[in-house]
C-alpha cells in the first residue's frame, strides 16, 4: 500500500463526511421549512462581512480554542472529559474571588493572580475525577457529568449568596450576578470587543504542542493513551499520567472561563459558560485532537455559533438548529474516524483498487 493510495483514502474519506454532513443538515433545513441557501450563507458567510462580524466570531472561539486543548490533552493521554464545562465555572469563581478581595492591587499583579486562581480552580476540578479514574478506576465518563452538575449548582449558589452584586441588594432585584470587576482585572481589546484572549489563545496552542510532542512527558502521555498495558509494560505510570492530563485540561477550561469573564463580561452571570465546555469536546475531534488543529476548528464552530445569533432575525431559523448541526458533525466525525481507523476496510479499497487498475492495463 502505497503512501500516495493513503493519503488519497483520507482525502476521500473526508470528503465524503463534509458532503455527508451538508446534505444531513440541508435535509433538516428543508424539513422545517427553511430556505437551505439563505440559511447556510447566514450562519456560515454572513459573519465574515465585516469586521464587527468577525470580531464576534472570533470572541467565541477563543474559550472554544482554550477548553478544546485541554481536553485534546487528556483525550491523548486516554481519559474523556466532558467536565469543562463546571471546570470553567469554577474557574470563573476562583477569578471573581480574587477580583472581588483585593480590588486595588495594581492591574500587572491582579491581572495574573486572577487568571492564575482560574487555572487552579479549573484544575482542581479537573484533577478530581483524573485521580478518582487512576486509583479507584472511576469511569470519568461518570464523574466529570457529576462534577458538573455540582459545579452548576455551587455556581448558581455562590452569585445568590457571597458574590451577589450589593446594588441588587439595595434595589431588591435580586437579579443573580456579582458586581462589576475591577478595572484592574480586565483584558485589554484589540477592536470592538476583540480582547486580546486571543493571543493568549494562540501561545497555548504552540505551549501544548510541544508538551505533547516536543517533550518526553508528552511522550508518555500520549503512550498512555494510545496503548496503555504497553506503557504499563515500559514503566511509564498510566494512573499519573491520567490524572495529570485531566489537571491539565481542567486547568485550561479554567483559565477559559478567567479570560472570558475578563475579556468580554467583566462581571460573573448566569450562563456565561454558553455551553462552551460541551461544544469544546466537538472542537477537538474536528480538529483532530491536535493544537494546530484546533485552531481552525474553534474558529469555524465560533462562525456558528455567532452565525445562530443571526439566523433568527435573517432568515427565521431557530437559534438552536446549531445544536443539531453539531450533534450531526459529531456523528459524522465519530463515523469517519471508526472507517479511517479501520484497516481491515482499507486494504480491502487497497486491493479493489489494485484489481481494477489491473483490468485496466
Amino acid at each position: 500500500m502505497t503512501r500516495g493510495f493513503r493519503i488519497a483514502f483520507k482525502a476521500a474519506i473526508i470528503l465524503i463526511a463534509i458532503i455527508a454532513a451538508v446534505l444531513i443538515a440541508s435535509m433538516i433545513l428543508w424539513l422545517i421549512g427553511a430556505q437551505v441557501g439563505a440559511t447556510f450563507y447566514t450562519i456560515c458567510i454572513a459573519p465574515l462581512t465585516n469586521m464587527l462580524h468577525l470580531s464576534e466570531v472570533m470572541i467565541r472561539a477563543i474559550p472554544l480554542c482554550i477548553i478544546a486543548i485541554g481536553i485534546s490533552v487528556a483525550y491523548r493521554s486516554g481519559i474523556i472529559n466532558i467536565g469543562a464545562e463546571g471546570q470553567m465555572a469554577m474557574g470563573i469563581l476562583a477569578f471573581t474571588g480574587v477580583a472581588l478581595a483585593f480590588p486595588d492591587v495594581p492591574r500587572p499583579l491582579l491581572l495574573p493572580l486572577a487568571l492564575l486562581a482560574s487555572v487552579i480552580g479549573g484544575g482542581i476540578w479537573g484533577y478530581i475525577p483524573g485521580i478518582l479514574r487512576a486509583k479507584l478506576n472511576v469511569s470519568e465518563l461518570l464523574s466529570t457529568v457529576m462534577l458538573n452538575y455540582i459545579a452548576a449548582q455551587f455556581y448558581s449558589l455562590c452569585l445568590r449568596t457571597i458574590y451577589l452584586d450589593p446594588a441588587e441588594k439595595v434595589y431588591g432585584t435580586g437579579t443573580p450576578q456579582s458586581m462589576r470587576l475591577t478595572e484592574n482585572v480586565w483584558l485589554g481589546r484589540i477592536t470592538g470587543r476583540l480582547h486580546y484572549g486571543v493571543l493568549i489563545a494562540l501561545v497555548l496552542a504552540v505551549l501544548i504542542y510541544i508538551l505533547m510532542w516536543k517533550t518526553t512527558t508528552g511522550f508518555r502521555m500520549r503512550a498512555s493513551g494510545s496503548g496503555a498495558r504497553a506503557a504499563r509494560y515500559a514503566g511509564i505510570s498510566v494512573g499519573f499520567y491520567a490524572a495529570l492530563s485531566m489537571a491539565i485540561s481542567g486547568a485550561f477550561a479554567g483559565l477559559a472561563g478567567g479570560i472570558e469573564l475578563a475579556g468580554v463580561h467583566r462581571r460573573a452571570i448566569e450562563g456565561i459558560t454558553n455551553n462552551y465546555g460541551f461544544s469544546g469536546v466537538v472542537v477537538a475531534l474536528f480538529g483532530g485532537l491536535h493544537p494546530f488543529g484546533i485552531i481552525p476548528a474553534s474558529f469555524f464552530f465560533g462562525l456558528m455559533i455567532y452565525g445562530a445569533t443571526l439566523a433568527p432575525s435573517k432568515v427565521g431559523v431557530p437559534a438552536n438548529i446549531v445544536q443539531v448541526m453539531q450533534g450531526i458533525i459529531i456523528i459524522v466525525i465519530v463515523t469517519a474516524q471508526m472507517v479511517l481507523s479501520n484497516t481491515y476496510f482499507q486494504d480491502r479499497v487497497w486491493r479493489k483498487y489494485q484489481s481494477l487498475r489491473k483490468k485496466e492495463a
